[in-house]
């Protein structure tokens, strides 16, 4: 009898212990399909299995399949300024923005470096485009790697027929390439070369939109030229004193540049008001910031700088508006162009009240320094300008 118990329990222990090594099994090969940095997303080695499986079977039903590649803006840059450690942050939370938007059928890994590709199945193009950028929408709220916002450039391409699976990948590749000339921060669709071609075109004329609608707030009477170009200059040199990179900087040029667009949203009557504005007129007013991101994210490519002019007006201590951020969850840029506007509005005559001093209104932004203003870029205001002074420049 107790040789028969022992018997059954070593059989018992045994079933259990293979169970054990089969769950282990069955995890390690989940693991090995898995890629290590970007968590739940495939390996590039079983991400090409299945993309063989998935063209094999749309050519042979004439099923639709679309491929999206997805490159991070700027990746080298997060490794140099913040560390190796913070990219994987980064890489990371993308991932983890790709897994969240994309529909459970859909397939996706890191091909390589901050690259990532997804495979959507029974999908025309035009429905993976609109995934795609709700993806590099989600991104601009990504709070990883010490920074808060990233963009990427995306390329999007139709699997055509007879193609092949490396075919298909270059497709992709190629329409991403455009994404990143124009500007990043977009999704293009692969459509062959002719049109791939006015895309490029169209893309060259970014400077041009740009000049177009810093006219149309000059003809609309919404800022002086002289002005803007003051404030231009004024962020650019505080960008400079807080150590942005020259792509930031340039961006900032054209969100200070830009600032006041939302403006031609607002009646005449409000915008050019000699009094004090009433309550109603100032919820009209605070809706410029929003106005001008929707104009600029009609823009290919304008993405990082229509979400700088969305919280131009967010306090340091969260009392601003649209979203009340606060700190150093707005925008770096946004915190700069606040500070420049509020010195130039300062040190400007107004309708309803006389120019103040410089040196009043550096004491005036001083004392809002932690309240509305970020106290890093008011300390940099202040060393800009005592700079300039020192060299015999004008104040800005």
């Amino acid at each position: 009898m107790f040789r028969s118990r022992e018997l059954d329990k070593l059989a018992s222990d045994l079933s259990a212990a293979r169970s054990r090594i089969a769950e282990l099994e069955a995890e390690l090969s989940r693991l090995s399909s898995r890629d290590p940095i970007s968590g739940d997303l495939l390996t590039l080695r079983a991400f090409r299995a299945q993309l063989e499986l998935d063209v094999q079977r749309a050519q042979r039903y004439g099923r639709p399949l679309t491929m999206a590649l997805i490159d991070i803006d700027r990746f080298r840059y997060i490794n140099l300024r913040h560390g190796y450690g913070a990219g994987d942050l980064v890489l990371g939370g993308v991932a983890a923005t790709i897994g969240r938007c994309a529909r459970s059928h859909d397939v996706a890994c890191r091909i390589g470096g901050d690259e990532f590709a997804i495979m959507f199945g029974e999908t025309e193009p035009e429905g993976a485009l609109d995934a795609v950028r709700r993806i590099l929408a989600s991104l601009e709220d990504l709070d990883a790697g010490g920074v808060r916002g990233h963009t990427a450039s995306a390329g999007v391409a139709a699997l055509e027929s007879n193609q092949t699976p490396e075919a298909l990948l270059a497709a992709a590749g190629s329409a991403l390439e455009r994404a990143r000339a124009s500007g990043g921060a977009r999704a293009v669709l692969y459509a062959g070369s002719s049109r791939g071609e006015a895309e490029s075109e169209l893309a060259g004329t970014h400077d041009e939109v740009i000049a177009a609608l810093a006219s149309t707030l000059g003809e609309h009477g919404r800022y002086r030229v002289d002005e803007a170009e003051s404030v231009v200059d004024l962020a650019a040199g505080i960008a400079a004193e807080l150590g942005l990179d020259a792509d930031r900087i340039a961006g900032l040029r054209t969100a200070a540049l830009l600032h006041d667009i939302g403006k031609v949203g607002v009646p005449e009557e409000i915008v050019h008001k000699p009094g004090v504005l009433d309550e109603s007129e100032w919820e009209t007013m605070r809706q410029h910031p929003v106005i001008g991101e929707r104009i600029l994210r009609a823009i290919p490519g304008m993405a990082p700088v229509a979400r700088v002019l969305r919280h131009q007006h967010e306090r340091w201590d969260g009392n601003g508006y649209p979203d009340g951020l606060a700190g150093t969850e707005i925008p770096v840029e946004a915190r700069i162009i606040l500070a420049c506007d509020a010195y130039h509005a300062l040190t400007s005559d107004r309708p309803y009240r006389a120019a103040v001093s410089h040196e009043d209104a550096l004491v005036e932004l001083t004392a809002n320094a932690e309240t509305q203003f970020d106290p890093g870029v008011i300390e940099a205001l202040v060393a800009y300008l005592y700079g300039r002074r020192q060299s015999g420049l004008a104040a800005v």
